[in-house]
């Protein structure tokens, strides 16, 4: 049975079912149209932490603080060490492509002075 959403108010109504009907998950999960397996973790948690081990902690969690808004001064400091970065990388470019001309011109340089050797020797 795929699993269905379900919310903190009905999985409390389910465990005080199962638990009223001794323990019989199954006809609780036929009963209410959930996974047995959901039903039995429900009942374990909620035997070991009570209402609370019902609530559903997946996701990411809500930050207790609201995200603050950036000052003008913070939004400069990010977009210039944003434009910091990007001229690095820059350099970066340039210096890979003044080393991709020298290693062409030494090539162009050794392709002429063998040329000049293998006509020599003719």
């Amino acid at each position: 049975m795929k699993a269905r959403k379900t919310t903190l108010e009905e999985r409390i109504e389910i465990v005080r079912y199962v638990l009223t009907h001794d323990n019989n998950y199954k006809e609780a999960a036929d009963k209410y149209s959930v996974p047995y397996a959901s039903v039995y973790q429900w009942v374990k948690k909620y035997n070991e932490l009570g209402e609370e081990g019902l609530s559903d902690r997946r996701g990411r969690p809500s930050t207790a603080e609201p995200i603050k808004e950036l000052t003008a001064e913070e939004k400069q400091a990010i977009e210039i060490e944003k434009l910091k970065k990007e001229l690095e990388r820059s350099k970066m470019v340039i210096e890979v492509l003044k080393k991709n001309i020298e290693i062409q011109e030494r090539m162009e340089r050794d392709s002429r002075l063998l040329n000049k050797k293998t006509n020599m020797k003719r």
